[in-house]
C-alpha cells in the first residue's frame, strides 16, 4: 500500500477496512480515505515522486509506477525543456513538486495542465495537488488489486 501512496494514516485506514467485497469497494474506501491529507501528509507523499519528466533512477516499486506512468510524457527536448522550466517556477511559487497524474497524458498535455494551474492560489493548488495524488494512488491500487499480469504491464488503467 505504502507504494501507492506513502502516507502512513492512509495506508492504516484501507489496511483497516479490509475485508473489502470486491475490487470496486477497496478503489471507493481508499478513494474516499485519500481525500484530506493533513500538510505534513502531502510533503512527506510529495518527496516519493520524481519531477514530471524526470524518471526516478531508483531501483524499487515507487520508482517504477513513476517511470510507467511518466513513459508517454518523454517526448522531444523543446518540450522536456518546457517542463524543466515550469517545474522551476512551480517549485518557487508553491514549495513542492508538481504533480499530476501522468498516464494517458501527452508532454503537451501535461505542459498545459502546469501552466494553467501554476495561475491558482495556493488553497486551490493544494487541493489540485491533493486531488491528483489521490488518482495516482487508485491506479497504482487498481493496478496492484489486479488478478491479471497483462493490467499491471498496461498501467492498470482499469
Amino acid at each position: 500500500l505504502t507504494s501507492c501512496l506513502a502516507v502512513e494514516g492512509w495506508v492504516d485506514e484501507v489496511a483497516s477496512g479490509r475485508p473489502y467485497a470486491d475490487k470496486a469497494h477497496a478503489l471507493a474506501w481508499a478513494g474516499r480515505s485519500a481525500e484530506h491529507l493533513s500538510d505534513d501528509e502531502l510533503a512527506t507523499a510529495l518527496t516519493r515522486h520524481p519531477r514530471i519528466g524526470e524518471a526516478s533512477q531508483a531501483d524499487d516499486v515507487e520508482a517504477a509506477h513513476s517511470r510507467r506512468e511518466q513513459s508517454s510524457v518523454s517526448t522531444d527536448g523543446e518540450a522536456i525543456s518546457a517542463l524543466r522550466e515550469g517545474n522551476v517556477a512551480y517549485e518557487h511559487k508553491f514549495g513542492r513538486v508538481f504533480l499530476i497524474r501522468a498516464v494517458g497524458r501527452s508532454a503537451e498535455d501535461v505542459l498545459s495542465e502546469l501552466r494553467r494551474r501554476i495561475s491558482n492560489d495556493d488553497d486551490t493548488e493544494r487541493a489540485e495537488t491533493v486531488a491528483q495524488l489521490r488518482e495516482i494512488a487508485l491506479l497504482r491500487l487498481s493496478t496492484a488489486l489486479d488478478p491479471t499480469p497483462d493490467a499491471a504491464l498496461e498501467g492498470g488503467r482499469a
